[in-house]
């Protein structure tokens, strides 16, 4: 869908390494029609030596060069990114924003023209091809051009298209979520050393435990609450561990800790 299509990357943090190894491993683009950017020299050469793909230090040359730019860089940046690379943006382009909390109207303001535009909140286990991404185009976003960004972060795990108004709750849950997942396993951890077992196999049992019960949601179709009813005896071990749960709230408080930070999403959306 993207063969023969130029990409630049502007920004070469972890999620653009991420991208673009899920692109060159999946083998949606060759790696030389790949191009990224990045004020450090060291991390475009990193970059260039694993995946062979082309660099720079120029991103209005590289937006000149691309038929997809995707934007990497941290949100503080992106008014300075944009006014650099404004002037070689055109409507035969599309423009993909990993930037959070950067709505599109804030990029087609500054831009000041109306270019495709797609919107992603891409989360942090895109590094090992396992995240999930939301994607919010513009007002008039071909379907074509919807299929394309798709393919792009399909390539390093799942993708659901959203209302752009859906963007910082997304952030609230699934942007967030896996440092509430990483809380949660450190702490089983932690439980499984008090009650006596060596930190280095309470670690593998718990990371394992979670993986494979996340493994058995996805790919039973299951709903939690049945997986969870299957685990659970009457009288037994299960319902004792969930009946502390509950009493713990971790129920309420998981849900507390989306909606905090989706508000605190929306605040920085409109500093």
């Amino acid at each position: 869908m993207i063969q023969n299509k130029k990409i630049a990357f502007l920004g070469a943090g972890n999620m653009a390494e991420a991208l673009v190894a899920g692109i060159v491993k999946g083998k949606i683009a060759e790696p030389n029609f790949l191009l990224a950017t990045d004020i450090s020299a060291d991390r475009l050469a990193g970059l260039q030596d694993r995946y062979q793909i082309q660099v720079g230090s120029q991103n209005l040359d590289a937006v000149l060069w691309a038929d997809i730019i995707v934007l990497c860089v941290k949100p503080q940046m992106m008014h300075a990114v944009l006014t650099e690379v404004q002037s070689g943006l055109s409507q035969a382009q599309l423009v993909i924003s990993v930037a959070a909390g950067f709505p599109i109207e804030s990029i087609q303001t500054h831009i000041g023209q109306t270019i495709p535009l797609v919107r992603a909140m891409p989360n942090t286990p895109a590094v090992i091809q396992e995240g999930v991404t939301a994607l919010a185009g513009c007002n008039g976003l071909s379907s074509e051009h919807l299929r394309v960004a798709q393919s792009i972060f399909e390539s390093v795990g799942k993708v659901v298209v959203v209302d752009e108004s859906l963007m910082d709750a997304v952030t609230g849950l699934s942007g967030s979520g896996p440092a509430y997942i990483y809380l949660a396993i450190e702490a089983l951890i932690d439980g499984g050393v008090r009650v006596g077992l060596p930190r280095n196999v309470a670690h593998v049992l718990a990371v394992q435990t979670v993986v494979g019960a996340a493994k058995m949601v996805r790919e039973t179709g299951e709903h939690p609450a049945v997986l969870k009813d299957r685990v659970t005896s009457p009288g037994g071990t299960t319902m004792a561990g969930l009946q502390q749960l509950e009493e713990g709230g971790l129920r309420a408080v998981l849900i507390q800790a989306v909606e905090a930070a989706t508000d605190r999403s929306r605040e920085l959306g409109k500093l």
